[in-house]
């Protein structure tokens, strides 16, 4: 095979204005979970190439370096073929003389884990095209040798699930301090229950017990969001407990949520309508949250601008208590909505 031009280092100083890149080199057996690495791995904010052939690799680190991106992870596997024969050079030429942030990770698990995952999916192996998945497995084990002899880390997905495998990884590449929320995002969701509450939601509460200001006429038509209107909803003695109770439950949550692997947390706030008292305790407890250092905090007023629907007043009138008035305030913030992510095994990940 002829050799791959330029794989040299791209020279780039190493200095405070231009910090180590981190490289990760994903490789492993095939059904051991590859793929799923890779997408953890880019839910924490690295950029990701699956099965370039080797010789590009340097290339794209250097790209990456001049385009500003710090963090790239690459995908190596048995589909390279031939291209796994200079995996030495391109491994150094990755490292730059130790100018980068270099990780090999090694995904692996037993033969008869491999075997069992192949057979539910009813893939074919790369290397078992006469269908003796055992015999691929071996031959792709001495392919993929000079690889897992250089790795820095091997994972044993043999007994792991997916959300194990990426919390394994989360813990040791988020960006974030250790035993801190990483790049997950926190999604307060106010709704309105007469429309449906949110199907991605991982908790919801019921507010539908807190002073109501429909039935205040000058606040009837007006947002959670202005200052009068939520001060109506949060000024009490109820709401002010149940502030403080699921301020305690989030903040003790939350960090483990986030240790999981999770990409979106996503907190859905409930009343009839979805237009004062959900909107009010999502803002405020946005701001409790926030006030604990929690990062990637949004607030989505589902159904804030949905307005009155005729003849529809709601099943719970909610008590009526006096507020204090206070000047108008700041509109709501909309966010997108995530995306679903794979698991492990052939079936999606390789």
């Amino acid at each position: 095979m002829s050799r791959a031009p330029s794989l040299r280092p791209s020279g780039r100083p190493n200095d405070a204005a231009h910090p180590r890149t981190q490289v990760v080199v994903v490789t492993g057996m095939s059904g051991a979970g590859k793929s799923t690495a890779l997408h953890a791995l880019e839910d924490l904010g690295f950029y990701c190439c699956d099965n370039l052939p080797t010789g590009f690799a340097p290339e794209i680190v250097d790209l990456c370096e001049r385009g500003g991106i710090q963090r790239v992870a690459l995908g190596f596997d048995v589909r390279l073929g031939d291209f796994l024969a200079a995996i030495d050079e391109v491994v150094d030429a990755l490292d730059a003389s130790g100018t980068r942030d270099l990780h090999i990770v090694f995904v692996d698990a037993s033969d008869e884990s491999i075997v069992r995952r192949f057979s539910e999916t009813r893939r074919p192996h790369p290397l078992a095209a006469d269908g003796d998945v055992v015999d691929g497995i071996h031959r792709e084990r001495e392919r993929l040798a000079p690889l897992r002899a250089r790795s820095t880390r091997v994972i044993d997905t043999t007994r792991l699930n997916v959300h194990e495998l990426r919390q394994a990884l989360a813990a040791q590449f988020s960006a974030a301090a250790p035993g801190q929320p990483g790049r997950m995002v926190t999604r307060l969701v106010s709704f309105g229950f007469k429309f449906g509450a949110p199907v991605d939601a991982d908790l919801v509460f019921d507010v539908r017990f807190l002073a109501n200001p429909y039935f205040v006429p000058s606040m009837k038509h007006r947002p959670g969001t202005e200052p009068d209107v939520a001060a109506f909803v949060l000024e009490t003695e109820e709401a002010k407990a149940f502030l403080d109770h699921v301020d305690a439950l989030l903040a003790h949550s939350i960090p483990l949520y986030a240790r999981e692997g999770k990409a979106y947390l996503t907190i859905a706030i409930g009343c009839t309508g979805g237009r004062h008292r959900s909107v009010a305790v999502a803002e405020a407890l946005a701001k409790r949250i926030g006030a604990h250092g929690v990062p990637n905090v949004s607030v989505i007023h589902r159904d804030v601008a949905r307005g009155d629907v005729a003849g529809s007043r709601g099943s719970d009138p909610g008590p009526l208590l006096p507020g204090p008035a206070l000047p108008s305030g700041r509109a709501s913030r909309v966010t997108a909505e995530p995306k679903l992510k794979p698991e492990i095994g052939p079936g999606r990940s390789e």
